[in-house]
């Protein structure tokens, strides 16, 4: 392989295990709170290609709009989730 295809890799590596540290410390509130961020985002990100294919653009921008909610929907849920479990002691 090539130097930079090495360093690429590398940084990959790295940082899926800071990413895996990072989520040891969470609670089991901030887990869950994540996955619905992560999720949504995948969400939101499929609903936006699928908005870069369409060829009218009023239907385009409804759909990324649409894409935008999901999002701040995923965010207010996953604030309520990490509420709660801070009530809850988690």
């Amino acid at each position: 392989m090539k130097g930079t295809e090495m360093k690429i890799i590398y940084q990959a590596a790295v940082a899926a295990g800071l990413l895996a540290l990072a989520a040891c410390n969470n609670t089991p509130a901030e887990q869950a709170a994540e996955n619905i961020e992560e999720n949504a985002e995948n969400v939101a990100d499929n609903m936006e290609e699928a908005a870069d294919n369409m060829t009218n653009e009023a239907a385009e921008d409804a759909t990324e709009n649409a894409a935008d909610a999901v999002r701040d929907d995923a965010e207010n849920k996953a604030d309520a989730v990490e509420e709660a479990g801070e009530a809850n002691g988690q």
